[in-house]
């Protein structure tokens, strides 16, 4: 046990694998958020100097979603794989997380302490480093960090157009990547493809043909398409 109290983080437990050929560190850690203490996994390339980094914020708690959940389990591996950092983490209330569901308000706090915890570990280069949410956690999680300096670009997972309000991102200048998949039941591909259009630039826009708001099947797809983004511009 690593107990660091300047940052308020807690190492509760590091262990090593190799997958693909390439050496991880897998790193479960505890850090707060107000009061409250939130749980996450960090993977990190072991590889020689600090590499860039994702923070990937999970879908709505109230209907199932965690970070286990199988879109942002795909993402942290492929993110991997390219040799970034991921770090996915359970909001308020979820898993072992403390507290309770606070509407978004609260967990855009969350995302708001995660990415404060990511900055400060070590093997992570705090300039370069990016967020991804899926569906709620892309309302959440890009609302959090679309004026944080700190976060250099965005990418949004089946954003619900018809359930959140993603406006703010016409006062964002990061790259931003929006994708959804052609058969999403929360934002129609036209809907997604003219939101973006309104955007300022850079921002990217793909549809995967196939996909639902689950992505059951199409994870790789999705999770490709957002590492390949962040490649790019971090």
């Amino acid at each position: 046990m690593k107990q660091i109290r300047g940052n308020k983080r807690l190492e509760i437990q590091s262990t090593g694998l190799i997958r693909r050929g390439i050496a991880i560190r897998l790193i479960k850690a505890q850090f707060q958020s107000g009061d409250l203490k939130l749980e996450g996994l960090l993977q990190v390339p072991d590889n020689a100097g600090a590499c860039p980094a994702v923070v990937v914020c999970h879908p709505h708690p109230l209907y199932g979603g965690s970070m286990d959940n199988n879109v942002v389990n795909a993402l942290c591996d492929a993110l991997v794989n390219k040799s970034i950092a991921a770090f996915k983490f359970n909001f308020r209330g979820v898993g072992g997380s403390q507290g309770a569901f606070s509407a978004g308000t609260g967990e855009q706090e969350d995302v708001k302490a995660a990415i404060s915890f990511l900055v400060s570990h070590d093997g992570v280069d705090p300039a370069r480093l990016g967020l991804a949410g899926y569906s709620a956690g892309a309302a959440w999680g890009l609302a959090a960090a679309y004026q944080d300096k700190r976060i250099k670009a965005l990418a949004a997972i089946s954003p619900p157009l018809s359930i959140f309000d993603f406006n703010f991102l016409q006062g964002s200048r990061q790259p931003r990547l929006m994708i959804s998949g052609s058969r999403d039941e929360h934002v129609q591909a036209q809907d997604l493809l003219a939101f973006c259009r309104d955007l300022a630039e850079p921002r990217e826009c793909t549809i995967i043909e196939g996909a639902d708001h689950s992505w059951w099947g199409y994870e790789t797809a999705a999770a490709e398409t957002v590492t390949n983004f962040f490649s790019k511009v971090l």
